[in-house]
């Protein structure tokens, strides 16, 4: 008997909005008993500025979450002790290693009950932290957000996170598309999956119209150097001064852990259209040849960084990509009807504009983070910088930016890359699989301008955008 198909509702998750509350997230915490918490967060600019973030944490008074009482008020604590959390790690000449308990104890508290890390990650940046301005207007549109908190008060960081949130918005009614696409492909009604299919691949390609926009109003050099050092995370930070990562202190039995920052592969809608597609991703620098024996035989499962990801989603929105895993069936489907051509062919659509969305991606992390990082190593050999972070540290990178991390803690652009290309594997059309491959010198490469690929079929920092890398494990504006 097969199993059911997930209930959005079940996991907290809207048919409107996706993986974005249903209502829009509180804007303060309710009870007087945590001004405190909310003073520092709405002053986190003024003390990073005069440097007393850290004293103002050190004094907090230890408050307890029993006065959290509605699922909106847990995630208004996480996100706000989040960003705390963050601006006091990294708002110094080199970063605080000791969390002390003040901040430990709650945090901990809280992301026992969300079943979170203790560390900003992308639902309590994104998801948990915007407002729209008419509430009568859509999500989806950037004209109608703001941000309720950030750590630098610059309109940039507030577009980074608008960016993905209005993604998240367009993308929420892609979770009904492909339920039902699953449930018809269960029933062999090929016209309703194709259908289905059709408006994913157009509903992707508006996912990634919006993912240009970013250009718009977030200055790489504002990115690189002022918001992006804060939203590292822990782990892999040694050259950023966090060897053992950060010691959370809880008064009782001090503990070193290490966590990657807020990433976009945390995005459990990016991760949810994989699924949908059959899209696997190895770890970096497997082959899909290397992922079997010499046997031919498959080899056991491997998790690389995408998979990792999926422990800072949310509890019930991790759950839900466990249960839509379960289910999925469309690329066993459309494997199987290979000689209906429409059927194949808007599949093939998905793949394609979900491969071109990475395309996108990698260039812009070229534009945030390779070229900034360049620069900045022309600059350091000249002087040494006045503090320690994740911009300034030097982790030997390479002129291309293959050994560069991102906030999350993985290397760039070898791990954007490979997820890039894993994208296009399941192509059921062989006129698809070549045109993914082709090179510019063959007619129909051009096409497919929307692929975003380089004339050479490299990733160099190649046109208006350039482009980005991904090897080991960070995040920040990179890892999809």
């Amino acid at each position: 008997m097969l199993p059911p198909i997930p209930i959005p509702a079940e996991y907290g998750i809207s048919p409107d909005t996706g993986f974005l509350p249903s209502e829009p997230p509180l804007e303060r915490l309710p009870d007087r008993y945590y001004a405190k918490w909310e003073w520092i967060a709405s002053n986190i600019q003024s003390l990073l500025l005069s440097k007393r973030i850290r004293q103002a944490v050190d004094t907090m008074p230890m408050l307890t979450t029993a006065y959290l009482q509605t699922e909106p008020e847990w995630r208004r604590a996480y996100s706000i002790l989040g960003f705390i959390l963050h601006g006091y790690v990294w708002g110094g000449s080199t970063p605080a290693e000791r969390i002390p308990p003040q901040l430990t104890v709650p945090l901990l508290d809280v992301c026992e009950h969300l079943d979170l890390p203790p560390v900003a990650t992308y639902a309590g940046l994104v998801l948990w932290n915007f407002k729209p301005i008419f509430e009568e207007e859509p999500l989806d549109d950037l004209d109608n957000l703001s941000c309720i908190n950030t750590i630098t008060g610059s309109l940039d960081e507030q577009w980074f996170y608008l960016i993905s949130v209005a993604i998240e918005a367009r993308g929420g009614p892609a979770i009904s598309l492909v339920l039902q696409a699953i449930a018809a492909a269960r029933v062999g009604n090929s016209l309703v999956v194709t259908e289905y299919l059709q408006a994913l691949a157009e509903m992707i390609d508006e996912l990634a119209a919006l993912l240009e926009r970013m250009y718009e109003h977030n200055d790489p050099h504002v990115f690189y150097h002022r918001i992006r050092p804060y939203l590292a995370g822990s782990k892999n930070m040694a050259d950023a001064g966090l060897p053992k990562g950060l010691l959370y202190d809880d008064g009782k039995n001090p503990e070193y852990r290490q966590y990657g920052g807020g990433s976009n592969a945390q995005s459990s809608l990016i991760q949810f259209i994989d699924i949908a597609l059959g899209v696997e991703h190895r770890p970096t620098g497997e082959t899909r040849s290397s992922s079997s024996d010499k046997d031919g035989v498959a080899a056991g499962p491997r998790h690389g960084f995408i998979q990792e990801m999926r422990s800072y989603m949310p509890g019930p929105h991790r759950r839900f990509l466990e249960h839509t895993t379960a289910v999925a069936n469309i690329r066993e489907y459309v494997e199987a009807h290979h000689n209906d051509k429409a059927l194949c062919l808007a599949y093939d659509a998905c793949l394609s504009m979900l491969r071109s969305l990475r395309t996108k991606h990698i260039q812009m992390v070229s534009r945030y983070i390779i070229t900034p990082s360049q620069k900045a190593q022309e600059r350091a050999a000249s002087r040494k910088p006045s503090t320690l972070n994740l911009a300034t540290a030097r982790s030997g990178e390479k002129p291309d930016g293959s050994k560069l991390r991102g906030t999350g803690g993985t290397a760039l652009i070898p791990f954007l890359k490979q997820a890039r290309d894993e994208t296009g594997e399941p192509m059921i059309d062989a006129w698809a699989r070549r045109l993914l491959k082709t090179r510019s010198s063959e007619p129909s490469f051009a096409s497919l301008s929307k692929l975003g690929e380089q004339p050479d079929g490299d990733l160099k920092v190649v046109g208006l955008a350039g482009t980005w890398t991904a090897a080991d494990s960070e995040g920040g504006i990179c890892h999809w």
